[in-house]
């Protein structure tokens, strides 16, 4: 069963009420249930989550929780594909809104994908190593993983590219272009030496030549949350905040990476601010829920945003205390909604890449 519009029951509930019902429903499920709550969830949502991380780490801890009959991801659809490729057979992956999408992961089609592969393998006869970013659909992991290419996360993305940079000359980096710009820059390539791939465009926008000759193919894709942090932004904190440090995600754009202090995937940032100094005054450069729990959680550390308009990750927002409790309570008469499944042949290849990960990084 799929989503239907959330019943006027549970929408008319009071924040008492509604908080009341899901932690009877939850308790009455028991072990049978884990709840998984993203770094960027908002709080009335992941204060009942079992535990808290990334996308990987999430997917990860509930593949090992054997027990559990139910998997109920607070996060967006990927990180449900992600969890459901890696969990067993039995286990039932389900997402609270199944409006909860990620935009970067949309960027990049199979179809485009499966095009753009053709068109490389025209103009070079160079082998291609394919990386896609944890945050794409398992469709492109599986293409991955069929093209003897391997996904990455945002902490290890250095070795899984220096890992293909070793057996070929040439990378398909997909779907965030900064990420793999920033990775690849990291590393000691040049800027000269990447193009951007334009699915939209014949040839993703390139000649045969520049593409022939590139190293790094970025995917023209990118967050929408990171991509609004501007060097201005920097530019201003550092300004209005004398000492202040600056740490960023590496899905921000390239010249607000070079000019951070810091740069890290989300469980680097919390690691860097929660371990540093009582007094540390930080300024933040990823989703705004997590930098408003850092600073609630770190009352002896100064934390603000790196833009003060707040960057919100406004697909995740969609899920609310209503769905999660919608959810719960399906569950508990026996109904299983919005479930996520992806199909059989893909979930081989996605592990292929998946697990080819694991190799590299662990």
């Amino acid at each position: 069963m799929l989503q239907t519009i959330l019943p006027e029951r549970l929408t008319r509930l009071s924040d008492t009420e509604m908080d009341a019902r899901i932690r009877a429903a939850r308790a009455e499920l028991g072990g049978r249930l884990v709840i998984l709550g993203h770094h960027y969830q908002r709080d009335e949502v992941i204060k009942f989550a079992d535990v808290r991380g990334d996308s990987f780490k999430l997917a990860q801890w509930a593949a090992s929780r054997k027990d559990a009959e139910y998997i109920i991801f607070c996060g967006v659809h990927f990180m449900a594909e992600s969890a459901d490729v890696l969990s067993a057979d039995y286990q039932k992956v389900l997402l609270p809104d199944m409006s909860a999408g990620c935009s970067m992961a949309d960027m990049a089609e199979i179809d485009q994908v499966e095009t753009c592969w053709e068109d490389l393998e025209r103009v070079t006869s160079e082998q291609i190593i394919p990386i896609t970013y944890m945050n794409s659909a398992a469709s492109i992991k599986a293409f991955c993983g069929r093209n003897d290419g391997a996904v990455c996360t945002s902490s290890n993305a250095p070795a899984v590219m220096r890992w293909a940079l070793e057996r070929s000359r040439k990378i398909l980096f997909l779907p965030d272009q900064h990420l793999g710009r920033n990775t690849a820059y990291s590393l000691g390539l040049r800027l000269e030496e990447m193009v951007v791939w334009d699915p939209y465009e014949e040839f993703g926008g390139n000649t045969a030549e520049t593409l022939k000759n590139s190293r790094i193919i970025l995917w023209k894709g990118h967050c929408s949350v990171h991509q609004r942090f501007l060097p201005q932004h920097v530019a201003q904190v550092r300004s209005s905040y004398p000492g202040i440090r600056v740490i960023a995600h590496p899905e921000c754009r390239f010249e607000v990476v070079q000019l951070s202090d810091d740069v890290g995937s989300t469980e680097h940032i919390i690691k860097c601010l929660t371990q540093s100094p009582a007094g540390t005054k930080w300024a933040v450069g990823t989703e705004i829920h997590l930098v408003n729990r850092l600073k609630k959680e770190n009352p002896d550390r100064f934390v603000i945003p790196l833009d003060d308009c707040g960057c919100l990750c406004s697909t995740m927002f969609r899920i609310d205390p209503a769905h999660l409790l919608w959810s719960l309570e399906n569950l508990l008469e026996g109904q299983v909604v919005n479930q996520i499944t992806v199909p059989a042949d893909v979930v081989a290849s996605a592990r292929v890449a998946l697990n080819r990960m694991l190799e590299i990084a662990l």
